[in-house]
């Protein structure tokens, strides 16, 4: 059987387990890849190709977490669509990074939305930052799941296949009434952002080629990407008072170890006093 029917085979998995069309999307391209980079027949394959494979990704400029990512898609593919047993001690995920994401502060999101003149922009801005957004969830947005009597957005099909609400800012509420009375978009299935001809989503690399562009109008150069405006909405509401497990359930986290990352990011100490200085004060 040649490499088309397993492909399939792998897409009738995921799709069987519920999986995201992104994710789909993500394994599908990460499998295709690596048999390419094998040559060799399906049913020949073991952890040595997938370690070789792993070395060449090594090599390239992918991250240690997009790797781990390719790596994830070839066990599926092999645990599950191939029903294979395979030894993964030959096949170790890497050690990530464990950087602190990168966010724009206040100001900066506020020159990127006065700045951004295009109203389709705008609006994705605002929701990335205003509702906390990931990028895959404001392509695959609704016109339904706005919620304008609520406040509130309806995130479907989320990560993890999960359901949730979270806040809609007023200020966005209007960016997407001006966008909508700018584009009228008429997708048949309802996506409040559709791409070419209305026929699918808008791509994340659109959305995001889109950031790069009004950054550079506003002259900020850091490389940032849209989740740099999710990781600002998590932040700046922690500095704002909002208690971590409330931003736990906008963000859709599954953990809460995923959101205290932004504890080290958040500037909560500013007003606080140190035991120090009131010892100091005491004395005199």
């Amino acid at each position: 059987m040649g490499t088309n029917y397993y492909l399939e085979k792998l897409y009738q998995d995921m799709r069987l387990r519920s999986y995201s069309e992104h994710t789909q999307d993500v394994y599908g391209r990460a499998v295709r890849k690596f048999l390419n980079f094998s040559r060799k027949p399906v049913e020949k394959l073991n952890e040595q190709d997938v370690r070789a494979y792993t070395l060449h990704l090594m090599e390239s400029s992918l991250s240690k977490c997009s790797i781990n990512t390719y790596q994830a898609a070839i066990r599926f593919f092999f645990g599950v669509t191939l029903n294979r047993a395979m030894n993964y001690l030959q096949m170790p995920r890497l050690k990530e990074d464990k950087d602190l994401p990168e966010i724009l502060s206040r100001e900066e999101i506020a020159q990127l939305l006065d700045h951004c003149e295009n109203p389709k922009h705008k609006a994705i801005f605002a929701l990335a930052y205003g509702s906390g957004l990931r990028v895959s969830e404001i392509c695959a947005l609704r016109v339904q799941d706005i919620d304008s009597k609520q406040m509130r957005i309806f995130v479907r099909n989320s990560k993890r296949n999960k359901d949730r609400y979270t806040i809609l800012s007023q200020q966005c509420l209007e960016f997407l009434r001006d966008y909508w009375r700018s584009f009228r978009p008429r997708h048949p299935e309802g996506l409040l952002f559709p791409g070419w001809r209305n026929l699918t989503s808008i791509t994340e690399k659109a959305v995001n080629d889109a950031l790069k562009k009004w950054l550079g109008v506003v002259g900020i150069s850091r490389r940032v990407s849209i989740h740099s405006l999710r990781h600002a909405f998590a932040t700046h509401l922690l500095e704002d008072g909002t208690d971590i497990f409330t931003i736990k359930e906008l963000l859709g986290h599954s953990s809460i170890s995923s959101t205290t990352v932004y504890l080290h990011l958040a500037n909560v100490g500013a007003n606080l006093v140190s035991p120090a200085d009131r010892l100091c004060s005491n004395e005199r």
